[in-house]
């Protein structure tokens, strides 16, 4: 018998990134040390937060400071000063000498050769033409470094919390699309680079910057026990908290009062306009003496067929009120499966059991920020395959046709599955629907923009789930159902 698998406890996978790869380890050891710090910058001191930091950047050649014995570390740097220390790092790295590789690209300025030499890798081109002597902004230093080494090197240590964060606006909240470099920006948080001026990782890219801070970025450039951990509570980008079944319906406000049996598109606007604002009545009003009792019987059977496709919501029956004199229709949803004096409790309960589902697959890591809609939507359906088993004793009015039956049993025939894995699909911001024969009903899912078939019933066939029965084509479900 297939074990069922615990609402509350999942499979915990590890952190990608919890150890640099072979290739990382490899780099650090093409940057040796090529002299020794003994106190040459009269103006760091051992106290200093970045002590460490300028201390690496001298032994490895790369600063030299300045005549006077000072490093200067609350001074800004120019561009010319930061394009000079990219190139002497990508030169050692790629040649054991961080003077090897601009000294064959001489000409022009004191800088002008480190220059070339970036230029000839593409790690910069043009951009900085007739501004190497200012001083160098956040963002183009963050642009500079993210490309002096190779990016292979690099592990996004930090990429989930730093996507998710970024992504719902609530820390690195002055970078945006129109920030220039903000890919180059978001890059170094997640290799552990940068972690932000605040608590909110602000990163002030138009700012001018301290050479302390560059130092401190360009040797965890370097050495990868020196990169950051990020440690921000994203809880907030993915917890579904005080989420509604009315909040997983869209409808941009359009009612249509008097739509025929025929007008499928208005009857389905009408029927996500009562979702969206919680309700399960539908007041129609069509010009007196227009209707019959066989349109009304149609109309019924159609807004019943289209409040179906949002099985999530549980409704599965209709009642209608009509009077042929006045045009007025009223029709009220209901459920076979709960009287009217509990199914609000039960689609609340449903609720919070697929909520407490999908927040817990995030707080484990299973699902990730950056997976597609294909990859949530298969774990979704490994989880529902494996929390569920077929009701072979099912009767027309049992539970078992019912998500909560699937979330608080384990126990569900194919409408019960259906509706309990487009509750999940729909908490993850993945638009569904279903299809249905006269005895199946199975999701139809946009995932990534292509509209797959899947039936969770099938898949849940085998142990492991059957995966044929995921991401099918239109032709492959029905071949198989119809």
């Amino acid at each position: 018998m297939k074990r069922r698998i615990c609402l509350l406890v999942l499979i915990s996978v590890l952190t990608a990134g919890a150890f640099p790869p072979p290739a990382a380890a490899a780099a650090e050891e093409r940057f040796p040390a090529v002299r020794v710090y003994e106190g040459q910058f009269r103006d760091v001191s051992d106290s200093d937060w970045y002590y460490e930091n300028i201390k690496a950047l001298y032994e490895l050649g790369l600063v030299n400071g300045q005549e006077d014995g000072a490093f200067g570390p609350e001074d800004n740097m120019s561009v010319a000063e930061v394009v000079t220390m990219a190139a002497r790092l990508r030169s050692l790295y790629e040649e054991g000498d961080s003077e090897a590789g601009p000294a064959r690209c001489g000409g022009g300025s004191w800088y002008q050769p480190y220059v070339s030499y970036l230029q000839s890798l593409d790690v910069i081109a043009q951009e900085f033409e007739g501004n190497y002597s200012r001083a160098v902004t956040r963002g183009e230093m963050a642009h500079i470094l993210s490309r002096t080494l190779p990016r292979e090197l690099f592990v996004p240590v930090n990429r989930d919390v730093v996507l998710a964060g970024h992504s719902n606006r609530n820390y690195i909240t002055d970078v945006g699309r129109d920030t220039p470099y903000w890919e180059d920006i978001l890059l170094l948080y997640q290799w552990g680079i940068l972690s932000g001026v605040d608590g909110t990782g602000s990163f002030l890219p138009g700012k001018a910057i301290p050479r302390c801070q560059v130092a401190a970025m360009v040797t965890r450039l370097v050495y990868s026990d020196m990169r950051i951990q990020l440690s921000w509570d994203y809880a907030f980008a993915y917890g579904r908290t005080g989420t509604s079944l009315a909040d997983l319906v869209y409808s941009d406000g359009s009612f249509y009062p008097a739509p025929m049996p025929d007008e499928l598109r208005e009857i389905d606007a009408d029927v996500r306009y009562m979702l969206s604002r919680g309700e399960r009545t539908v007041s129609l009003s069509y010009p007196a003496g227009t209707l019959n009792s066989g349109q009304v019987s149609q109309l019924m059977e159609v807004f019943l067929d289209t409040a179906r496709l949002y099985v999530e919501q549980t409704y599965n029956n209709i009642l209608c009120s009509y009077s042929v004199r006045s045009g007025r229709v009223t029709m009220t949803f209901s459920s076979s499966l709960y009287g009217d004096d509990l199914i609000d409790s039960y689609r609340e309960a449903t609720m919070q059991y697929a909520i407490e589902v999908h927040d817990t697959m995030w707080a484990d890591g299973l699902i990730t920020p950056v997976m597609s809609d294909y990859d949530k939507a298969r774990v979704y359906f490994d989880w529902i395959c494996g929390q569920c088993r077929y009701d072979y004793d099912c009767d027309d009015n049992s539970m078992s046709h019912s998500g909560y039956n699937v979330f608080a049993v384990g126990l569900a025939v194919c409408d019960g599955y259906t509706a309990a894995y487009n509750l999940l699909l729909k908490l993850e911001g993945i638009s569904c629907t279903t299809i249905s024969t006269e005895s199946h009903i199975w999701t139809i899912a946009t995932l990534d923009g292509v509209e797959y078939h899947i039936d969770t019933t099938w898949g849940d066939w085998t142990e492991p789930a059957a995966y044929r029965y995921f991401a099918m084509t239109e032709a492959e479900a029905l071949a198989r159902f119809a």
